[in-house]
């Protein structure tokens, strides 16, 4: 049975690396559900693009997750930090150590705020990643960082990375590097 991945998306969302964590994690064979935290299953992305998520996130709640991947762009991650369904289940899957993804505005707007981010090094766009102190995490300069059960990233120019970190942490290094092959990276 192949691992479950929600990939969380409200309007506002940055459609980059929404598209590029969703398209990555399906070429590595991972069973990815993308759901909306607005009223609708489209949502307008922060540049303009529109997306059509599988599902609406109060049809998830109930189904145990491999991982919930968090994408940024604003006002996406405030509106995904302002949902209590999303950030409830992002707490239940925490309490679980099951994997927990966020990039950009993601990691200091909805897990650092949520206080998922207390103690662990993290990263995100440079302007959150300032703040990240703030909340009680240790702020980095990586590209990508993993610690314990979550992986944070800087923005739209490292979603490639980001994605494939999370392949690498959900299938192995085989996998991964069959994906980045696959891709030219």
């Amino acid at each position: 049975m192949s691992k479950r991945v929600l990939v969380g998306v409200a309007d506002g969302t940055e459609e980059l690396e929404a598209v590029t964590i969703i398209d990555v994690l399906r070429r590595a064979e991972l069973d990815v559900v993308v759901a909306s935290v607005a009223p609708a299953h489209e949502v307008a992305c922060s540049r303009g693009v529109h997306l059509a998520a599988d599902r609406l996130i109060g049809e998830c709640l109930e189904e145990q997750w491999d991982a919930v991947v968090v994408p940024g762009g604003m006002p996406g991650a405030s509106n995904l930090a302002d949902n209590e369904a999303f950030v409830s289940l992002l707490n239940k899957h925490n309490d679980a150590n099951r994997l927990i993804g966020a990039i950009c505005a993601a990691p200091k707007v909805v897990l650092a705020s949520h206080g998922l981010l207390d103690g662990r090094s993290a990263t995100a766009y440079p302007g959150f990643r300032e703040e990240l102190e703030q909340f009680g995490a240790v702020p980095s300069d990586d590209a990508v960082v993993l610690d314990g059960n979550i992986i944070t990233s800087q923005g739209p120019g490292t979603a490639m990375q980001f994605a494939l970190a999370l392949v690498t942490k959900l299938c192995g290094e085989e996998v991964s590097h069959k994906v980045a092959d696959g891709l030219l990276v």
